[in-house]
C-alpha cells in the first residue's frame, strides 16, 4: 500500500510540475499590468475552465490526499516500536539535584519568603591605614 501511494504521488508530482507552467495566467498580457482588465467584470475576464485547468485541479487534490496519506502512514509506522529518550536511558543516570549553597558568613536579612540574603556592608579600616589596591582573596 505504501509503495502505490508513493509512486501515485511521485507521478503526480511530476504531472504537476509539466502542467502547471503551461497554464497561461490570468490578464498576464500587457493590458492586464496597464489596468485593462475586461469590460464590467470585478476581477477581469474570466473564460470557461479548460481541460488543462481541470487536470490541474484533479491533479492537485490527489497531491494533497497522497502527502496527507503517506504522512498518516509514516507516523503509525514510526510509533509502533519506537522509544522515547526517557525510555532508552540507563536507570542510574536520573540527574541530581545540585547540593544548596552554604549558608553565608555575616550578617543577613530575613525576606518575606523566608530566604536569606546577605548583606555587603563596607570593610572599616583603622585610620591611617590605606585601602589595597587590588582586593584581598580569603584563604581556603
Amino acid at each position: 500500500m505504501l509503495i502505490l501511494l508513493t509512486i501515485v504521488h511521485v507521478i503526480v508530482c511530476i504531472f504537476l510540475i509539466i502542467v502547471v507552467p503551461l497554464q497561461s495566467g490570468k490578464a498576464a498580457d500587457l493590458a492586464g499590468a496597464c489596468g485593462g482588465m475586461g469590460s464590467q467584470t470585478a476581477f477581469g475576464p474570466r473564460g470557461s475552465a479548460t481541460l488543462l485547468s481541470k487536470a490541474t485541479t484533479a491533479s492537485a487534490i490527489v497531491f494533497m490526499i497522497t502527502s496527507l496519506s503517506l504522512s498518516i502512514l509514516a507516523t503509525r509506522g514510526s510509533s509502533s516500536g519506537a522509544k522515547t529518550v526517557l525510555d532508552t536511558a540507563p536507570a542510574g543516570s536520573t540527574a541530581k539535584s545540585p547540593t544548596p549553597a552554604p549558608a553565608p558568613k555575616g550578617p543577613t536579612i530575613q525576606l518575606p519568603g523566608g530566604k536569606s540574603v546577605p548583606l555587603n556592608l563596607p570593610v572599616t579600616r583603622p585610620p591611617g591605614k590605606p585601602v589595597p589596591a587590588t582586593p584581598v582573596q580569603p584563604k581556603k
